[in-house]
């Protein structure tokens, strides 16, 4: 799979939290979102970004099957298509960790969120 397509998929899945974590109506962290990834390890291209919709507390994104929710304290972990993030939102930003690969090659790095 080429970085393009995971960077998609991170992107998409970084907001979409905690599976477990119940959904709120009016989640404080609803709105447009800019997630931006940074490779620090493996063989994925150095960055990829994306602007996502986050309603109700559940993330959506076109061309991204999202499941989950971010959590009322922002917390952020998911999994989608062997891709994995988790972190914190906070306010306006938010910052975690991702995992995933290219080709089968493990990538990993970090993740940056701000709402727009």
């Amino acid at each position: 799979m080429r970085f393009s397509r995971i960077g998609s998929i991170v992107c998409a899945s970084v907001l979409a939290g905690a599976a477990t974590a119940p959904a709120f109506a009016a989640s404080p962290y609803d709105g447009l979102w800019h997630v931006t990834i940074v490779t620090k390890t493996g063989s994925c291209e150095p960055t990829a970004s994306s602007t996502l919709t986050v309603t109700d507390g559940k993330i959506s994104a076109a061309g991204a099957n999202v499941s989950g929710s971010i959590g009322r304290e922002g917390l952020v972990r998911v999994s989608i298509n062997g891709a994995y993030a988790n972190g914190q939102l906070n306010g306006n930003v938010g910052s975690g960790k991702w995992n995933g690969a290219s080709a089968g090659i493990p990538c990993s790095g970090r993740w940056e969120a701000s709402r727009q």
